[in-house]
């Protein structure tokens, strides 16, 4: 799957009632996975011993999970959730009918477009599996890491980029729309401090 080299292929069901119970897990999370996936299958494991990549400091090894879902719209909060609960940096595929996203939980959970699953490519391109790993987090989240940030700030930064974004969205459509020249002033003043805001995350 992936493309990855067949060393790492596997294929080794983890039922989610042994998740469940493992993590001692109530019924309303229970619901939620429920509802939204159906199989959850560990495909592959990119470890040193399999692909001739020394371990990092951080990553001494990565999973695939393959979650096949029951519908197309489902829960971010499952996926964080899964991440969560299972001690192991995850590569997520998930798969409705021949479509499938990838996606992976890094301070927040970051995904592809969805595409047919067998045009998905992974590339496991580093020194040690930290960069490997690090890499993957870039493609999947689509992350363009600015002049020297790190790829934790990056990710921060583009979160506030993305909350100002959606701020002064609503605000210049409360500003459109408001008949009062004294409140449309107001709208129009914090429209113009969120995007020097804005202007300020993009020159750190």
């Amino acid at each position: 799957m992936l493309g990855l080299p067949k060393t790492t292929e596997m294929s080794k069901q983890l039922p989610k009632k042994a998740i469940y119970t493992k993590f001692q897990m109530n019924t309303a999370a229970k619901e939620k996975i429920d509802a939204d996936i159906s199989r959850i299958t560990i495909v592959n494991e990119i470890a040193p011993n399999k692909v001739n990549i020394p371990s990092g400091e951080d990553v001494k090894s990565f999973f695939v999970l393959l979650v096949s879902l029951k519908r197309k719209e489902y829960d971010e909060k499952t996926i964080a959730t899964l991440s969560k609960l299972i001690p192991q940096n995850i590569l997520f595929v998930l798969e409705y009918e021949d479509e499938s996203k990838l996606a992976i939980y890094h301070t927040m959970v970051m995904q592809t477009a969805w595409m047919p699953t067998e045009e998905q490519k992974v590339e496991l391109k580093g020194l040690n599996l930290d960069t490997v790993w690090e890499n993957i987090v870039i493609a999947v989240g689509g992350v363009n890491i600015e002049k020297g940030n790190s790829l934790d700030e990056q990710i921060e930064i583009n979160e506030k980029k993305q909350k100002l974004e959606k701020e002064i969205a609503k605000l210049e459509k409360q500003a459109r729309a408001e008949k009062q020249p004294k409140k449309k002033f107001e709208l129009v003043l914090k429209v113009r401090s969120l995007k020097q805001e804005m202007d300020l995350l993009s020159a750190n």
